[in-house]
């Protein structure tokens, strides 16, 4: 199994039962990922290395406005994608196999968990995972210390509030906040 058919199978949202072929597969792109983000978050870098050790991590090039603060962890890398204008702060953590989707001018406050995988809830079948992605849209902020769970999409324009834990779609140009996190207000865009 080759990482495209890996990909595939997580982008058409099928399940990985542990000890399968595919659950191997997962673990064998895990420990390419922990290398790349050790070798990341190691040392100092400039920002045109993070970009560099950032689009290896990934497995595409970065735009040359993409910037980030280290530390930064993944258990997959392969299956994020990254819009132009993109920040993310430091200690976010992105648990990608499901696929996560940046836009364009996207930040991404300190300590943001992304998580696109859940555990079976059958407790016999607990180590089966079933992979969801995250879509974050244009010109979305995402607070310090929020966590987007599986399957979420999140409009252009929206904030998610600090601390906040996003289980439902996010509608575009709203603050969201709490855990769960619902629709604290409308952002009322400006004409030009």
């Amino acid at each position: 199994m080759d990482i495209h058919e890996f990909l595939a199978h997580l982008n058409r949202g099928e399940a990985v039962e542990g000890g399968s072929e595919m659950y191997r597969m997962m673990h064998k792109v895990s420990q390419e990922a922990l290398k790349l983000t050790a070798e990341l978050n190691g040392d100092y870098h400039t920002p045109e290395e993070i970009q560099e050790l950032f689009s290896l991590l990934i497995g595409k090039t970065v735009d040359k406005t993409f910037a980030m603060f280290p530390p930064f962890s993944t258990d997959c890398g392969k299956n994020i994608s990254v819009g132009k204008n993109v920040f993310i702060n430091s200690g976010c953590r992105f648990q990608d196999q499901g696929g996560i989707t940046i836009g364009d001018g996207v930040l991404i406050g300190h300590n943001v968990v992304l998580a696109t995988l859940n555990h079976d809830i059958d407790p016999r079948k607990r180590s089966t995972l079933h992979p969801a992605p995250i879509v974050i849209g244009k010109n979305v902020w995402i607070g310090a210390n929020a966590t987007v769970v599986s399957g979420v999409t999140i409009g252009d324009g929206a904030i998610i509030a600090a601390g906040a834990v996003v289980t439902k779609d996010v509608p575009e140009n709203v603050i969201v906040g709490g855990v769960p996190a619902k629709i604290i207000k409308k952002i009322e865009v400006g004409q030009e």
